[in-house]
């Protein structure tokens, strides 16, 4: 589904990604881990477009997007959801659920089923401003805005921090049971060993903006995250 191949990204100057390659299949939920400033979120905002890719290729089902911009790689069906949840808070839940769904032709009402099945809670507040709504509230209408777009691709970006261990339970449930229903692959950044362990199929482990560990979920073990996860 995607494929990335010695991809480079920068902030200015500054190389943060250096020739990551990894291939993310429709059956997969790839959890990517390691310390605070490794370059995982740089890594996803290559994936989306926020960042561009310095060298190296991104393929979506074996087209080049390399260099497509990100408001068509959304359109494509590469759905983000960005550390730290970034709703529109003053805009009420129902209106930050359309604008997950208006570029990609799908209202609210034709999604409802779908959305509040997955996200029961979020029905009884439509009408409140996102912005009042709880922490563990604002990922599950976060997640629940990019899941507007039918994605073929969905990436979160630490949708466990700041949130309750409950709601934390829930969210891996969700995904899980999004990814069995829908068949769509996910690729989650997280730093939650027990989440990453709960949703992931497979994990890439990142230091230095360079993958060095990667495999099966059960291969990620307590001595692998000593090592690269420990302060």
């Amino acid at each position: 589904m995607l494929e990335l191949k010695d991809v480079d990204v920068s902030y200015g100057r500054s190389r943060i990604v250096n020739g990551i390659s990894l291939t993310i299949g429709d059956d997969d939920v790839l959890v990517i881990l390691g310390r605070n400033g490794v370059g995982k979120t740089t890594l996803l905002k290559g994936i989306v477009g926020l960042l561009p890719i310095g060298s190296g290729s991104l393929s979506l089902k074996g087209d080049d997007i390399t260099k497509t911009p990100a408001w068509r790689r959304s359109l494509l069906g590469i759905a983000y959801v960005p550390q730290g949840r970034e709703i529109f808070p003053q805009l009420t839940v129902r209106e930050n659920l359309e604008m997950g769904g208006i570029a990609h032709g799908n209202s609210l009402d034709e999604k409802a089923e779908e959305i509040f099945g997955y996200f029961p809670a979020l029905e009884q507040h439509l009408s409140r401003r996102g912005g009042v709504l709880s922490g563990g509230q604002q990922q599950q209408l976060a997640i629940a805005r990019a899941l507007m777009a039918d994605p073929k691709v969905l990436l979160l970006d630490e949708p466990t921090e700041g949130i309750q261990p409950n709601v934390v339970q829930d969210i891996a449930g969700i995904l899980k049971r999004y990814h069995e229903e829908k068949g769509v692959p996910i690729i989650v950044v997280e730093q939650n060993l027990d989440f990453a362990r709960r949703v992931g199929s497979t994990f890439a482990m990142i230091q230095k903006g360079q993958v060095v560990a990667s495999g099966g979920i059960a291969e990620l073990t307590d001595e692998l995250s000593r090592k690269y996860l420990s302060v």
